[in-house]
C-alpha cells in the first residue's frame, strides 16, 4: 500500500468514526422513538463501514 492509499483509509476511517459519534449523539437527544432508531441505525452502519476498512488494513 502506497503511503498516498493509507492516508486516503487513514481519512475514511477518521470520517467514519465522526459520522458514527455525531449520529449516536443525535439519537440520543432525539424523542421521537421512530426517528431514533433510524438514527441509531445509522450510527452502526457507520460502525459498521469503520470495521470494514479497518479489517484491510
Amino acid at each position: 500500500m502506497t503511503s498516498k492509499e493509507l492516508l486516503y483509509v487513514t481519512d475514511a476511517l477518521g470520517h467514519e468514526q465522526f459520522f458514527q459519534t455525531k449520529c449516536q449523539e443525535a439519537a440520543n437527544q432525539l424523542q421521537d422513538a421512530e426517528l431514533k432508531a433510524c438514527v441509531q441505525q445509522m450510527a452502526q452502519k457507520h460502525q459498521q463501514i469503520f470495521q470494514n476498512f479497518y479489517g484491510l488494513l
